[in-house]
């Protein structure tokens, strides 16, 4: 894929070349063909052409993220068995009315 973009790029600075140097061209011109004829499409084609690339790497760090926050919530599941390890039953945590503590 890389030639394809040189040879482009190759094709871009000779016609730029070719409007700075003749004699009714001028430098602007060559600027000109370049960015429209050279930068332009390419920038265009190699965005498109790195989509596919692009969603895969989304996709990998969204399968990561959802790993890291399935362990994380298997942790907190852990620490709370582990919180409770002496099986005895929870107790009130606010007295009964009428009665002290």
């Amino acid at each position: 894929m890389w030639i394809v973009v040189i040879a482009w790029l190759y094709v871009a600075v000779t016609m730029s070349l070719a409007e700075a140097t003749s004699p009714q061209g001028t430098v602007l011109g060559a600027l000109i063909t370049f960015v429209f004829y050279g930068v332009g499409p390419l920038a265009l084609v190699m965005y498109l052409l790195g989509a596919r690339n692009r969603r895969k790497a989304r996709r990998k760090a969204e399968a990561g993220e959802r790993r890291r926050y399935v362990a994380s919530l298997a942790e907190s599941a852990e620490s709370a068995a582990k919180a409770d390890a002496g099986s005895l039953p929870a107790g009130d945590a606010v007295a009964p009315e009428g009665k002290e503590p």
